[in-house]
């Protein structure tokens, strides 16, 4: 199997396992990658960490040799699947962390974006270099890393094709976070671990309310905030919460 999926605890662990060519996503990777977040979607776990195998690479990006010779249908069939994939991975109701160990260049890169939480080695190297082959992100980058860094920063990573190391994406947003101490699926674990003592419930609409309310005007924003954090009120965990802070006692969360 090219991808691997485990559970641990609360947590499901996704590794891309093609260190030989840099965790490349074939076409064939993208499919066993939806299959294994369907998994993920229907299990019990509370959140998902993503990593790549080996020393070299998170993930190089698409693998070249599959995008040669093909029809115009064919490309946009290949675009419309990556996207496909990658917004399951950012519609789950957990939260999810891509950690970058290595390269994470294209296709790679715009799989991390889609999820909640990015961490970076310090020999990270990011970058969307589509168009040093003539071609533009088609699996959400232009999309997603505007959205996440701002428009200016995303053109240049886009325009020019550069690298950015670690510390950069620190500095720009891009990634929440540089740790190189033990497992890539320790990293992911320890970063996760303070968010998931939380009602899962709060978490999904705290999400959805940034997430959602930063495509739309402010003034539907705070409508969107409104309705979700009404929402929130309705849930037994809401409930959970209050009387614990009042009992000054520690909640126990049942993510409902």
């Amino acid at each position: 199997m090219t991808v691997g999926l485990e559970f641990e605890g609360e947590f499901a662990h996704l590794t891309l396992n093609r260190p030989e060519v840099l965790n490349a996503l074939s076409f064939s990777v993208l499919k066993e990658v939806s299959e294994a977040l369907a998994r993920v979607a229907d299990s019990d776990a509370r959140a998902l960490v993503i990593t790549g195998a080996g020393e070299k690479a998170f993930c190089a990006g698409a693998d070249i040799a599959e995008l040669m010779n093909r029809k115009l249908m064919d490309e946009l069939d290949g675009a419309a699947m990556g996207q496909a994939v990658f917004d399951q991975i950012a519609d789950l109701k957990i939260p999810s962390i891509a950690v970058i160990h290595g390269y994470a260049f294209g296709g790679g890169l715009e799989l991390a974006l889609s999820c909640t939480f990015r961490v970076a080695t310090e020999r990270a190297r990011m970058g969307l270099p589509e168009v040093k082959l003539g071609l533009i992100p088609g699996y959400g980058g232009t999309q997603r890393l505007p959205r996440l860094v701002g428009e200016g920063r995303a053109l240049d990573m886009i325009m020019s094709g550069r690298t950015v190391a670690a510390e950069e994406g620190l500095q720009t947003g891009l990634v929440n976070r540089i740790d190189s101490e033990g497992t890539p699926f320790e990293m992911g674990k320890r970063f996760l671990e303070p968010i998931l003592k939380h009602s899962l419930c709060a978490l999904y609409f705290a999400r959805e309310a940034v997430q959602r309310g930063g495509r739309v005007s402010l003034a539907d924003g705070l409508r969107l905030e409104r309705d979700l954090s009404t929402l929130s009120y309705r849930t037994d965990d809401a409930a959970e919460g209050l009387d614990a802070f009042l009992s000054k006692r520690t909640p126990t969360f049942k993510d409902c």
